[in-house]
This record gives structure tokens, sequence and C-alpha cells, in this order.
């Protein structure tokens, strides 16, 4: 990464941010609770989330341990190998998203998961004209 390259810092600091709100909320934490762990205020964690600020090394490797995962994970060195993973959880930390996928994957009947998703994507593409 060229670090003189103020946009793909800002992309880092997004991305790091993402994986932050996102392992936050599988873990049921809220903000105020990561906060705690952090040794900040909770409109640190929004801003660190939002990617507004920097997250210091020191904090990231608090936050690693407060959210049971790896810096190298929330920095995005571990992952599956696939190039569009910052953007899933760009998706994922969006507010409602991960609790709409947990109650997808908690339909039972293909056919019922079958007609939500083709609601979304009706509603999709309703707001895109």
């Amino acid at each position: 990464m060229d670090i003189k390259d103020p946009g793909r810092t800002a992309q880092l600091e997004l991305a790091i941010g993402a994986r932050m709100r996102t392992r936050r909320r599988q873990l049921g934490l809220s903000q105020s609770d990561l906060a705690e762990r952090l040794g900040v205020s909770f409109q640190q964690v929004q801003k660190y989330e939002r990617g507004a600020n920097r997250v210091a090394a020191s904090t990231l490797l608090v936050a690693a341990q407060a959210l049971g995962s790896s810096v190298s994970w929330l920095v995005g060195e571990e992952t599956s190998g696939r190039d569009d993973d910052d953007d899933v959880f760009r998706a994922l930390a969006r507010p409602g998203a991960l609790e709409i996928l947990q109650a997808f994957n908690a339909i039972v009947d293909p056919r019922t998961r079958q007609a939500l998703l083709a609601l979304a994507r009706e509603m999709a593409a309703d707001r895109a004209v």
C-alpha cells in the first residue's frame, strides 16, 4: 500500500471499521460494551466503525482481543482469499444487515427463503428506478 495515498488509507480505515462492527454485532455487543473494553467512549467506537478515525495500533490489539479475533483479521490480512471480502464486510456492517441475514438463515423452508429473496430483489429494483 502506498502510505502517501490518502484514498487507500481511508479505504483501509473503512475496512477495519466494517470488520470491527460486524464482529461486534456477531458477538451481540453494543458499542458501549466494546467502548468499555477498549477504554474509550462509545462515540469513539462509532468513529472507528465508520472509518472516520484511525485506530491506533495499541487500540487495534485490544479490539482484536475484545472481539475474539486477530489483528491480521481486522486489517484484512487474514481472509478467504477473495478480493471482495471488504465489500462483504462493509455490506454486513450496515445497520440491520447482519440481523436480516440471521433471520434469513433461520428460515427452514427453502421456498420461503426464495420468496423472501425475490421480495428483496424486487424492492431493490423499485428503488433503482
